[in-house]
């Protein structure tokens, strides 16, 4: 889950972390790819941790 924490970590843009509606959308859209391509090792966490789910940020 690195790669989709280190993909979705916001970038300073004029000295502030606000994200574009596009860039944000762009980057929902790749968290929700990598939480596909690894639903099985996501599977495996929730049965130690209900519930448990990658940060989204």
């Amino acid at each position: 889950m690195h790669i989709v924490y280190s993909a979705l970590r916001t970038k300073k843009v004029k000295d502030t972390n606000q994200l574009s509606d596009k860039e944000l959308q762009q980057r929902y859209k790749g968290y929700l790819s990598a939480c596909a391509k690894y639903r099985q090792e996501i599977a495996a966490i929730q049965k130690y941790l209900p519930g448990w789910a990658p940060k989204f940020t």
